[in-house]
């Protein structure tokens, strides 16, 4: 069992995590109703630098070789500078027009996706993986580390109180309903 920071050559095992993650922003961002379809997206961008969903900013937790759990976060200040190759790029290849409402604010860590395979889920890996990141965050200057959560995912809204994050407020992303939590870092 070990978490580490991601390699270029884990794209295989940590993009379909991600996309379970987001699930129906994944479809939207690909214009498709088929959640497997989204998966070389983010492949591409997991494998590139400087994108919100970049190997650069994502931890993994591997046990026996193998991938179950991945975090990808990022300075919230640089939102708009790492989504802009996202966005270019479904723009060209599917057409997806929309500009995403900001997900994330200045001065705040953001946790973009947090993962894990689902015959692993419950063993608190996604406990690990938040706070390896949250320390991740302390180590880089940040006081605050922030996250938005699907208002129609209360298990993960209770993990993340668990935590120690608390709600900030409530977003619209895309069409859905988040709630913004943001935990303070001692």
């Amino acid at each position: 069992m070990l978490i580490r920071p991601a390699q270029k050559s884990d794209y295989i095992q940590v993009a379909p995590l991600i996309v379970q993650a987001m699930e129906d922003l994944a479809m939207k961002f690909t214009q498709s109703s088929d959640l497997e379809k989204s998966i070389p997206v983010f492949e591409y961008f997991f494998q590139q630098k400087g994108n919100q969903y970049s190997y650069e900013n994502t931890l993994v937790f591997e046990e026996n070789g193998e991938i179950i759990g991945s975090i990808t976060g990022y300075d919230g200040n640089k939102l708009n500078e790492l989504r802009t190759p996202f966005l270019d790029h479904l723009l060209e290849k599917f057409r997806f027009e929309q500009i995403p409402e900001d997900e994330t604010e200045a001065g705040e860590f953001y946790i973009d996706t947090v993962s894990v395979s689902m015959n692993h889920q419950g063993k608190g890996i996604g406990r690990k993986l938040i706070e390896a990141m949250i320390i991740h965050a302390k180590e880089k200057g940040f006081y605050k580390v922030g996250l938005l959560v699907d208002v129609e995912n209360p298990s993960a809204k209770k993990l993340y109180e668990r935590i120690g994050f608390k709600i900030i407020k409530t977003k619209n992303l895309m069409g859905g309903q988040y709630e913004h939590l943001v935990f303070t870092v001692k």
